[in-house]
């Protein structure tokens, strides 16, 4: 007959095993993470759409009024690539190629040349617009960007406003460049899954 103590340790070590286990299951027994219940912060009861921005991108490096600014220049001057430049963007976003044409938001962030072989940008900015129901709504782009390429395609990463939660790609593509100005016009065609 097992004595009381003996009964004891046997729950006791079970209850340990137990324990250790369910973290595992879990996944969370730190202080600092918790899960959430989505439910509260509306995700259940929404449902995820896809929505298609198509966007005309300015990049003015020229006078009167640039929208892109060099902040490092390349530590040496002979790399064709301009490897370890860095721009600060508020770059026009607008619904036709024509600066002219209907402003929708504007794209603030930087972009650094990473490749020593090729024209590789490494771009990081935000899409704020400034129209509709979206104003003052951002996507978070992060991504590489082969300059040269007809398609550059660049993950969305996230957003914030009505884009909490997003999700999607950026496919960019020259429409003009001015080559002894650096000025840019690109078109953006951005694809974004959000609640």
């Amino acid at each position: 007959m097992r004595t009381m103590a003996s009964i004891f340790s046997l729950i006791a070590s079970e209850f340990i095993v137990l324990t250790v286990l369910s973290s595992f299951v879990i996944g969370e027994n730190q202080d600092f993470v918790r899960t959430l219940d989505s439910k509260l912060y509306g995700l259940k009861l929404k449902k995820e759409k896809l929505t298609h921005f198509r966007v005309y991108w300015h990049d003015i490096y020229s006078p009167p009024n640039p929208t892109a600014m060099s902040i490092v220049r390349p530590p040496s001057n002979t790399s064709a690539t301009l490897f370890g430049s860095i721009s600060m963007i508020d770059d026009p976003l607008t619904e036709k190629p024509e600066l002219s044409s209907k402003l929708v938001g504007k794209a603030q962030g930087f972009y650094g040349s990473a490749s020593q072989q090729e024209l590789g940008l490494l771009m990081a900015m935000n899409f704020v617009f400034l129209e509709g129901k979206y104003n003052g709504s951002t996507i978070s782009i992060l991504g590489r960007n082969k300059v040269f390429s007809d398609v550059r395609e660049m993950p969305v990463i996230g957003g914030s406003g009505l884009f909490r939660f997003a999700r999607g790609y950026a496919q960019a593509s020259t429409h003009s460049v001015d080559l002894k100005t650096g000025d840019a016009v690109v078109e953006y065609n951005v694809y974004v899954l959000h609640y």
